[in-house]
C-alpha cells in the first residue's frame, strides 16, 4: 500500500462531518493484540486524578461516560454527542436541570451492577462534596456551576445547576469524564481501575507497560473486536519510531510523531498511514507573579513581548503549526479567533523587533541591561514537546537580558508542581480535554481554579466567562468568547505562543480508528478498532 499523508490542506473535509479513519471500512475480524508505545509513565491509572492524556489514552477504553463524542466523527461538536451509559437526556424548562435515563443491565468489571448511585458518587467526588477525596482533582473547576446530583431509583439521575450551562453536556462527553464505581475507593482506582468499558484493566508496570484486555461481558454485543491493547512505555520518541519501523508496534503513540520525525516514518515505513492534525494543546509561557521579581507586571509584560511566535512555528513545525489564542484556531477549532481578529491584538503583532524594543525598554526601566542580566530557572515537563519549545523560549528571552536555565520535571511530578505554583518561570502545554470555552476558561483562567497556574484572578473576566457559558446562541456566544480571549491576550495572561501539528501513524492492518481533529483526549474508546491480519 502506498504511503498516505493527510495534511492541513484537506482538513476541510474533516470538518463537514466526514470522519477520516485509519483503515477503510471492511468486514471486521475479531482477535489480536494492538500494540503501541506510550511516551511516559503516568502517576496513576485514575483518569479523574491525572491531567495528561498519558493516563486518559489507555484508560478511556476501560470506562464509559454518560454521553460520548461519536468515535467516528473527526470534529467534536454538540451535534456529535451520542448516548453511552445514558440512553436519553433532557433539560427542564429553566435549563438548570439535566436529566439522564440510564441503561439497565450494565455491569462493572467486578460483576457489580451499574446504577444511578455511581453517577452521583462520581460527581459528588469531582465537586469535592463526598467523604472520598481525590488526591489531585484537575477538573474540579468544570463543575463550579453544579449544585448537586440526585438519583431517582437505579436508572434516573439529574444534574442540578445554579444557572443554565449548555456546555455541561460537552463536558460530560469528554474522554476525561468517565463514570466511576461507587463501591471502589479512589486509592484502588489509581492502581487497578474498575470500569464498565469494552476493555478490562490488566496491569500497570511503571516505566514498563500498561495492558488492558477484552471485556467478554461488555454491554455492547460483539464489541470490542480486539483481544487486548498493550502500551509499552518508551520515553525516547526516536526509539519509539525505530520500534515501529521494526514491526514491534501496530501504531505510534497518538499525536506522537512530530513533523521532522514524520519524514523518518515515511522513509522507513512507507506503507504506514499517517494522519497529521493540529494539536489542540496550546504551547504557553507561564510566569508566577507570586515569585519576586516576577511580581512586577512590567517584567511579565516584557517577557510576553519578547516572543517571536512565527519562529516557534518555523523551527519546531517547519512552518506547519499555527498561531492562535487560548482556544484552538479554526478550521479545526470551533471557537477560536480567525487570524485577522487575532492579529488585531497588539501582542500578536508580526513586528517582533518593535515588540522587543518595547520589552528592552521595560527591562532597562527595571534596572536590567547588557551589564546586568536576569538569571531564571525555566521549569518544564521532561518530554520532547515541552523541552524543545522551552529551549526556543529561553533563546528568545536572551534578547531582553534574561538568561534561562532549563529544569526538566518528570511527568508524574509536573502537574502537582505547577498546581502548587512551585516554579518561577515555565513552559507548558495546556492539556485541553475538549474544544469548548467552558473547559478552557473554567479550568485554566478563572479565580481559584487548580490549573490556573499563574494565579490570574480578574472578577470582570470571570463575569464574562459566566456570560458566555449561559449563552445558548452559538454566534452570540462566540462573540463573548473572543472578548474573553482578547482580555487574556491584552493582559498577557499565560501568553499563548503557538500550536503544533503532530501525526498518528499506523500500519494498514489497523482499522476502524478515527483521528480527532480538535481533541487529543476524546477518541480512544477503541471498541470499534480491529486488526486485519
Amino acid at each position: 500500500m502506498g504511503r498516505t499523508l493527510r495534511v492541513a490542506a484537506v482538513v476541510g473535509a474533516l470538518l463537514i462531518g466526514m470522519a477520516v479513519a485509519i483503515g477503510p471500512a471492511a468486514a471486521q475480524k475479531p482477535g489480536g493484540i494492538l500494540r503501541m508505545p506510550i511516551g511516559n509513565s503516568p502517576a496513576s491509572m485514575s483518569i479523574h486524578e491525572e491531567a495528561t492524556r498519558i493516563a486518559v489514552t489507555p484508560m478511556m477504553a476501560v470506562f464509559n461516560n454518560l454521553v460520548l463524542f461519536d468515535q467516528h466523527v473527526a470534529q467534536n461538536t454538540f451535534e456529535s454527542i451520542r448516548p453511552d451509559l445514558a440512553e436519553t437526556w433532557s433539560w427542564d424548562e429553566d435549563r438548570t436541570a439535566l436529566s439522564f435515563h440510564l441503561r439497565t443491565g450494565v455491569m462493572w468489571h467486578d460483576g457489580t451492577p451499574f446504577t444511578a448511585k455511581d453517577v452521583k458518587c462520581t460527581w459528588d467526588m469531582l465537586a469535592g462534596r463526598s467523604n472520598e477525596k481525590l488526591r489531585v482533582n484537575p477538573r474540579k473547576s468544570w463543575y463550579r456551576n453544579l449544585t448537586g446530583v440526585t438519583a431517582d431509583g437505579d436508572d434516573e439521575v439529574t444534574f442540578h445547576l445554579h444557572r443554565p450551562q449548555p456546555s455541561l453536556l460537552a463536558l460530560l462527553a469528554s474522554g476525561a469524564s468517565p463514570v466511576y464505581p461507587c463501591h471502589v475507593l479512589p486509592a484502588q482506582m489509581r492502581q487497578h481501575p474498575i470500569g464498565t468499558g469494552p476493555f478490562k484493566f490488566v496491569e500497570f508496570k511503571p516505566n514498563e507497560s500498561i495492558k488492558v484486555a477484552r471485556n467478554p461481558d461488555y454491554w455492547k454485543p460483539s464489541r470490542p473486536y480486539l483481544d487486548g491493547i498493550e502500551y509499552t512505555i518508551i520515553p525516547n520518541v526516536s526509539t519509539q519510531i525505530l520500534a515501529f519501523a521494526a514491526g514491534k508496534f501496530d501504531m505510534t503513540f497518538p499525536f506522537g510523531v512530530s513533523i521532522p520525525l514524520l519524514k523518518d516514518v515515511q522513509s522507513q515505513v512507507p506503507q504506514a498511514i499517517c494522519e497529521l492534525v493540529l494539536d489542540n494543546g496550546s504551547r504557553t509561557m507561564i510566569v508566577n507573579p507570586a515569585m519576586p521579581p516576577f511580581d512586577n507586571p512590567d517584567l511579565r509584560r516584557a517577557m510576553a513581548l519578547s516572543l517571536d511566535r512565527k519562529a516557534f512555528v518555523d523551527i519546531l513545525t517547519e512552518g506547519q503549526g499555527a498561531i492562535g489564542g487560548a482556544m484552538l484556531p479554526p478550521p479545526e477549532g470551533v471557537w477560536g479567533m480567525p487570524p485577522d481578529v487575532l492579529m488585531s491584538i497588539h501582542v500578536y503583532s508580526s513586528d517582533v523587533q518593535s515588540n522587543r524594543a518595547q520589552a528592552r525598554a521595560l527591562m532597562e526601566k527595571l534596572g536590567y541591561g547588557p551589564g546586568k542580566r536576569l538569571a531564571v530557572t525555566v521549569s518544564t515537563r521532561n518530554v520532547p514537546a515541552y523541552r524543545d519549545s522551552a529551549v526556543v523560549m529561553i533563546d528568545q528571552l536572551k534578547e531582553i537580558y534574561i538568561d534561562g536555565q532549563l529544569a526538566p520535571v518528570e511527568t508524574a511530578n509536573w502537574f502537582p508542581k505547577v498546581i502548587r505554583k512551585d516554579y518561577s518561570v515555565g513552559f507548558t502545554i495546556t492539556e485541553t480535554a475538549l474544544d469548548d470555552p467552558d473547559q478552557m476558561f473554567y479550568e485554566n483562567y478563572v479565580c481559584g481554579a487548580d490549573r490556573n497556574y499563574t494565579g490570574y484572578c480578574n472578577p470582570q473576566f470571570d463575569k464574562l466567562v459566566d456570560r458566555q457559558s449561559v449563552e445558548a446562541d452559538t454566534a452570540k456566544r462566540r462573540e463573548l468568547v473572543w472578548q474573553a480571549e482578547r482580555m487574556l491576550a491584552e493582559e498577557m495572561v499565560r501568553p499563548v505562543i503557538f500550536y503544533t501539528r503532530a501525526a498518528t501513524c499506523a500500519l494498514p492492518r489497523v482499522k476502524g480508528l478515527t483521528i480527532m481533529v480538535n481533541s487529543l483526549f476524546n477518541g480512544w474508546r477503541m471498541e470499534d478498532v480491529w486488526l486485519d491480519k
